[in-house]
């Protein structure tokens, strides 16, 4: 059996050098990761509003918007390769290192995508192109979740460890708001013509300067203290990878299983709703103004959800939300295809705010609790990436397709996400949960017990 090391000491006074340090790690999560995010999801937008026409002109559009909605999924299978590759270095060499590179990384690949020339210009080369970018993008994409969800997490006390874990979350949403609202600023100062002339390449090459905000701050933080102690008494793991594939296997089915109805729900609400919109009701605006809303309020609902379930626990938000978004998906789409555009915004809210951020707040630290610290980076990256494959990555793929299989009805969608629910319910049933003993021991004032991870 290997013990986890996650903080369970009763709760002290915090020297000012502390909280400062825990300011700094917190800010560095927020912010590298928004900017991580950013990127990530330009090509997400620029996948539903943009890519079919510049770089599948001679197909119909729904073969274009699965062709590029292809291209988009191919960031998501090359997500477990940045993920494997940066947990097994740094389980080794430390989470700052990583953190650093990946976002290099992810602002190179960006703002190339924004110098690509388009399919007229140059052919099928720019198609590989793309695709070889949006590789990249997933490589940087999965080497970054963990080692900032780590850093954050690792660095709280454990009765606060959904709070500190939900400002890399918040990254999403932060991300998520500034590329949707420069997507939608360029889009209306230029117009739709210009826009898709070439006016969507500027929020790619924003990218740039964005990047260097993040490495300025990254560049400036401290190795966790977990990791440091790993380091020091000799406990680092020659290949953290077999070590999790041998006795953490379990562990590992559970995060990717956690990763998978949550998700699916985002990438209907932020990505395939434009092009489900453009299509029924004529006009993607409402969906994008819609996104914009939930993203500045998840800022805010991030964190609550993570604070809550440092008080109610992991799994029954994650239960209760999952049987949730599997009844919510079905009148969404009905609203969508008949209901006033005007209350979107609501709609989404409860889709985004409630159902999806209660499961994705207090996610980094429930997936950190799940592992110890010698192979934490390598098995939370591994069982996280392997998820989104399946719930981000195909979902807008899979949902063009389940659309158009159902001759323009999303029903055959709802029992994807429905099916994506029940597994989701079953991995949070045998998830272990470290919040409730936390809280408790927080509260009555005496250590917590160790958190100790079988091997299965």
């Amino acid at each position: 059996m290997t013990s986890a090391t996650l903080d369970q000491s009763p709760p002290a006074p915090t020297p000012p050098a502390t909280r400062q340090r825990h300011r700094r790690v917190l800010t560095a999560a927020f912010v590298g990761t928004t900017v991580e995010y950013y990127d990530f999801y330009l090509y997400a937008t620029a996948a539903a509003l943009v890519f079919g026409p510049t770089f599948f002109p001679n197909v119909s559009p729904v073969v274009g918007l699965i062709a590029s909605f292809a291209t988009y999924g191919v960031g998501f299978v090359a997500r477990p390769v940045g993920g494997l590759v940066a947990g097994h270095l740094g389980d080794r060499i430390g989470r700052k290192k990583l953190l650093v590179a990946s976002l290099l990384l992810m602002g190179v690949a960006s703002t190339a995508i924004g110098l690509l020339p388009s399919y007229d210009s140059i052919g099928i080369t720019a198609v590989v192109g793309l695709a070889t970018l949006r590789m990249l993008q997933g490589i940087a994409a999965g080497a970054e979740w963990g080692g900032s969800a780590l850093l954050s997490v690792e660095h709280a006390p454990a009765h606060r460890r959904g709070l500190y874990g939900s400002f890399t979350q918040m990254g999403s949403a932060g991300g998520l708001l500034l590329a949707t609202g420069v997507f939608y600023s360029v889009r209306t100062i230029m117009g739709e013509e210009a826009f898709l002339a070439g006016g969507w390449r500027i929020p790619f090459l924003l990218s740039a300067i964005l990047v260097v905000v993040g490495l300025v701050i990254r560049l400036r933080l401290e190795d966790a203290p977990e990791f440091v102690a790993v380091a020091e008494e000799g406990r680092i793991e020659k290949l953290p990878v077999m070590t999790v594939l041998r006795h953490h296997r379990r562990a590992v089915a559970t995060t990717a299983g956690l990763r998978l109805v949550q998700p699916a729900l985002f990438s209907i609400l932020t990505t395939y709703i434009l092009s489900y919109l453009a299509d029924q009701r004529g006009d993607s605006g409402p969906a994008l103004k819609s996104v914009l809303i939930v993203s500045a309020l998840s800022l805010a609902s991030t964190p609550l959800w993570g604070m809550v379930s440092d008080r109610v626990g992991r799994r029954p938000l994650a239960i209760a939300s999952s049987v949730g978004i599997a009844v919510f998906i079905w009148p969404f789409f009905a609203f969508l295809d008949h209901g006033p555009l005007l209350l979107l915004p609501v709609v989404v809210f409860l889709g985004m705010n409630i159902l999806h951020d209660s499961i994705y707040g207090p996610q980094a630290a429930w997936f950190a609790e799940q592992f110890p610290t010698e192979i934490r980076y390598t098995g939370v990256s591994l069982g996280y990436q392997l998820g989104s494959i399946v719930s981000v990555g195909l979902t807008p793929l899979l949902a063009v397709w389940l659309v158009s299989v159902g001759d323009g009805s999303p029903w055959l969608l709802c029992l994807y996400v429905n099916l994506l629910a029940v597994l989701s319910v079953a991995a949070a049933l045998v998830a272990r949960d470290g919040s409730r003993s936390a809280a408790a021991a927080h509260r009555a004032g005496v250590p917590d017990r160790k958190l100790t991870v079988e091997a299965t």
